[in-house]
């Protein structure tokens, strides 16, 4: 047990939350999203509604801190913990600030309690100089619902064919250490001369299992059938000098993460970083040369590492890349380890990236985030108040240790957190530049100085980092507001949402007659349809890539001392031949990019976002009943 200490919340405050009303996000949408991805079974066979996730979020944040405090012999107050902890969940009750997705689901249940932070974070990254040792952390990590990056330092040597006419059966335990063994075995084979294994899988529980401690369902074991399968065939192409270790590297870990599915709640996601002097990675998605790809090749974002000022000077040779399919993206490696914020020196030793290139981050580091929606404070003190609570909650997860030994040494030196902020494009469209940039400076100063201080408090080192703005998905459907930086495609749109078959939502949205469909590119699945309108911020098809180049930099400059995840939009016909040019005035003031064509008259069946007018939008939305959440649960169960 990693978290002996518990605290819980006062029962007549908790009956007193229970009573309030929920604002959720974008009409009756934020709601089901909540319903469909956070809510858990309670230990008493009921589903959670939203006063019931919070206040496990908040006893479980300050039973870490509490945890901390006391196994350190440092002071504790019950009495201001608990007149704290009733704020802070009055906030997060009200989305002035959210914990991540991560957070919502796993926080204050006994799988953090017992096994420790790894679940609570959302980014990940790791070297594959040594590749079983990579795969293993990799597989570990993204199992736990991290999202893991990745290089292709592994040079592919001492590598040979096993003796594969003399094998030892390996029973896989029905665990994620199990799976990870297999893994590892399976490459060691190969790099380390291990002994050759063929697998049972009769132990692993088969596909719609409950998985008690972590949440969700299992899988099965046919994905890990499958990757077993893909493994042992890379590896093979290898040393037949049928691929070079770029190539190999990449399908291995993309492998991995086609099959990993964390309870069939949160799906694999990657980056993958390379050189723009290396041809194979910059051809990895060309699934025209290689076609054999597609399959695995969409799990990551692929992104070059620019680590010397000559770097810089071959930006002209992927701005056709980027014209065609948005990728690679660009981590500009001077400014992360020389700048927090651009311009202010502070010196990083990171090299790698998350998914979503919002965190650069050392090799077996993770980090953990909090979010706060400025449009859901009621004034500017509001505002400040919500980062107080966001830093508080992030830097108390920091204290946590991981399963893993190599990643609690990272995480010790560096305690890195990422307080981010959404809906920054309705900011900027409201309170204009000049103030919007003011709200930014001071309320830096807030979370680095807070940060200083709890860290005081709790008798460890203070953040390396503390800033970022992350993409925010269903995090920021839940509030209501943009993604992140990113301005909406559309004003008025349908919002899609897929359920499977089986499950209590997917019985309880039909029931309540929300618009649906099968799904056609996944069977036994439910594709509903919800009508949004995203408010006035301006569509992004309104904001040139320029301005929207200009918005990273001044995020990057006031904001963020991590880095800062955007997608640069960019009308392929009319910005297309101006990306170069973009790239060479932009890239040496920032950390990270990546760029993705759109087209405006571009359509497929069952899109997440379809642009409607507002007639269509009206009358959707006047068609539409109450859903009755109070049932979840109980009749939509059975």
């Amino acid at each position: 047990m990693i978290v002996k200490e518990r605290f819980y919340l006062d029962e007549t405050y908790c009956l007193e939350l229970r009573k309030k009303q929920t604002h959720f996000g974008f009409g009756g949408f934020g709601e089901a999203v909540y319903y469909r991805t956070y809510s858990r079974i309670k230990p008493d066979g009921a589903r959670e509604h939203w006063a019931d996730t919070v206040m496990r979020v908040i006893n479980g944040v300050i039973s870490v801190r509490k945890n901390h405090y006391i196994m350190n012999d440092l002071s504790w107050n019950e009495q201001y913990w608990q007149t704290y902890a009733q704020i802070l969940a009055d906030a997060m009750f009200q989305m002035q600030w959210l914990p991540p997705g991560r957070g919502l689901w796993i926080m204050g249940t006994d799988y953090i309690y017992e096994r420790g932070s790894a679940a609570l974070n959302n980014c990940g990254a790791v070297d594959t100089a040594d590749l079983s040792v990579a795969a293993d952390w990799t597989m570990d990590m993204l199992m736990c619902g991290v999202g893991v990056g990745f290089n292709t330092a592994w040079k592919g040597e001492n590598v040979s064919m096993p003796d594969k006419s003399r094998p030892t059966v390996f029973v896989i335990p029905d665990s994620r250490e199990g799976w990870v063994a297999s893994v590892r075995l399976l490459i060691e084979s190969y790099t380390k001369k291990g002994v050759w294994h063929t697998f049972d899988y009769s132990a692993i529980r088969p596909e719609g299992s409950p998985i008690r401690g972590f949440g969700g369902t299992a899988s099965g074991p046919a994905p890990l059938q499958q990757l077993h399968k893909r493994i042992e065939s890379y590896l093979d192409t290898y040393v037949q000098g049928l691929c070079n270790p770029t190539r190999c590297v990449a399908d291995v870990m993309n492998a991995i993460g086609v099959c990993v599915v964390a309870g069939n709640i949160r799906r694999s996601a990657q980056i993958a970083l390379g050189s723009i002097d290396d041809r194979t990675f910059l051809e990895l998605k060309d699934y025209a040369k290689n076609p054999e790809r597609a399959k695995i090749g969409w799990v990551s974002n692929n992104t070059v590492v620019l680590k010397k000022n000559k770097d810089f000077q071959k930006l002209p040779r992927i701005a056709k890349h980027i014209k065609d399919n948005g990728e690679p993206g660009i981590m500009n490696l001077i400014n992360v380890q020389k700048y927090a914020r651009y311009g202010e020196k502070a010196e990083d030793k990171a090299w790698l990236a998350n998914p979503c290139s919002e965190i650069a981050l050392e090799s077996f580091e993770l980090c953990n985030l909090a979010e706060v929606f400025h449009a859901r404070c009621e004034d500017e003190a509001a505002f400040y108040k919500a980062l107080e609570f966001a830093t508080f909650y992030a830097s108390t997860v920091a204290l946590l240790a991981t399963h893993r030994s190599e990643t609690n040494a990272i995480i010790m030196r560096n305690r890195r957190i990422g307080v981010s902020l959404s809906g920054i494009a309705d900011m900027l469209d409201v309170l204009g530049t000049a103030e919007l940039t003011r709200r930014l400076r001071k309320g830096y100063k807030l979370v680095h100085s807070l940060n200083r201080k709890l860290a005081t408090e709790a008798g460890v080192s203070p953040s390396i980092r503390v800033t970022t703005v992350k993409p925010s998905g269903t995090i920021s459907q839940l509030a209501g507001v943009s993604s992140g930086m990113h301005f909406p495609n559309f004003r008025y749109a349908i919002r899609r949402m897929r359920a499977g078959n089986h499950t209590p939502i997917c019985k309880l949205l039909k029931s309540a007659g929300i618009p649906n469909e099968p799904d056609r590119y996944s069977t036994n699945t439910t594709v509903f349809e919800f009508p949004i309108d995203q408010g006035k911020t301006r569509k992004v098809s309104e904001v040139s890539a320029w301005e929207q180049f200009a918005f990273l930099a001044m995020l990057q400059r006031e904001w963020s001392d991590n880095m800062v995840s955007c997608t640069i939009s960019f009308d392929a016909k009319q910005e297309g031949d101006q990306i170069e040019d973009m790239l060479v005035h932009f890239a040496p003031l920032i950390k990270s990019v990546s760029m993705m064509p759109y087209n405006k008259n571009g359509t497929y069946i069952q899109m997440p976002y379809e642009e409607i007018s507002k007639k269509e939008y009206e009358k959707r939305l006047a068609a539409l009943t109450p859903i009755d959440w109070k049932r979840y649960g109980k009749d939509s169960d059975r």
